[in-house]
């Protein structure tokens, strides 16, 4: 107990030391990868959607490390809970296309600032790889 705490703080901090431990004792692996990658995905959809309010600000790094983070937990989970890894796959891929559709719609306003000119130059730069993909901002499966 520190010299700023209380009998009754140092009592409430042991009880939810004891609550906390009771819930790892009751929760398996498999729960606790699925929640983590339950909340990883809620994370990811509420960085890609545009600030509302007092919301946050879209990120669209923090979303694609939340969509990362997710595939590499999916590995795991697919072992321990192969159904709920199917209804997470689902999850993850709708994640990915709006990632993939904010991604290329930032990407493509700077495209077309770029393109203002217009002409056959504008046209040539079209053929390769869209914006995103090339700016490195747009999650590509397999990648």
């Amino acid at each position: 107990m520190s010299e700023s705490q209380t009998p009754e703080d140092a009592q409430a901090e042991e009880q939810l030391r004891a609550a906390y431990e009771a819930e790892l004792a009751r929760i398996d692996a498999g729960e606790m990868i699925l929640q983590a990658a339950v909340s990883l995905l809620n994370l990811g959809a509420l960085r890609l959607a545009p600030a509302a309010g007092d919301g946050p600000p879209q990120d669209l790094e923090q979303a694609r490390e939340a969509i990362d983070a997710v595939r590499g937990l999916l590995e795991a989970l697919e072992r321990r809970r192969p159904q709920d890894a199917q209804r997470l796959r689902s999850a993850l891929a709708q994640l990915q296309m709006a990632y993939a559709r904010e991604a290329g719609a930032g990407a493509g306003a700077d495209a077309d600032d770029a393109d203002a000119g217009g002409g056959a130059e504008g046209e040539a730069k079209r053929e390769g790889p869209g914006p995103a993909q090339a700016s490195g901002r747009l999650w590509v499966p397999g990648s």
